[in-house]
């Protein structure tokens, strides 16, 4: 059985030519490395075994071509799903309120996020929030009342340009 030090350069010595291999192969960078990256810990997890080995390094190598082998398979899957589904129902553009909404809601902690996302967009009673998150009712009913009271405050700003444009568009009705 090999030592980890030697596990370690065995990794240093032969990723990145695996890596290169599979980048040859699959024409990305991140996903080759991904693969051998993935080889390299199935490896590690069974060192005890594969360290006694005499080329240690064919078992990684054949373990990332395994790798990439399922995930070509998986997206000439993927690819023939597609073309046979055709493209996605378009998907109507964000409303200014919906965006206002978000971008209020990544104001609170996530808590109160959470509990008010969970609350008003996938109506779900309180009871069922605290048994989700493992937080006592009170606890949810604080988390709801805390981030109304703070999204209430986001919502109501207004940029000064807006203000000053609805203050012009008010007078100009008016006289």
């Amino acid at each position: 059985m090999r030592s980890q030090s030697e596990f370690i350069a065995l990794y240093d010595a032969r990723f990145s030519d695996l890596s290169a291999q599979l980048y040859a192969y699959t024409a990305d960078a991140t996903e080759a490395q991904d693969l051998v990256q993935e080889a390299f810990l199935r490896a590690w997890q069974r060192w005890d075994k594969i360290g006694a080995y005499d080329d240690p390094i064919a078992w990684v190598r054949r373990v990332a071509w395994n790798l990439a082998m399922s995930r070509h398979r998986r997206l000439a899957v993927v690819r023939r799903f597609l073309a046979r589904s055709g493209p996605p129902e378009a998907h109507p553009g964000m409303s200014p309120d919906h965006v206002a909404l978000v971008a209020a809601l990544r104001r609170l902690p996530d808590k109160q996020r959470r509990a008010l996302v969970l609350h008003y967009l996938a109506d779900m009673p309180i009871a069922e929030i605290a048994r989700e998150t493992g937080a006592k009712e009170g606890t949810v009913k604080s988390w709801l009342h805390r981030g109304r009271t703070e999204m209430a405050k986001h919502l109501t700003e207004i940029e000064p340009g807006i203000e000053a444009e609805r203050s012009r568009k008010e007078a100009s009705r008016r006289g």
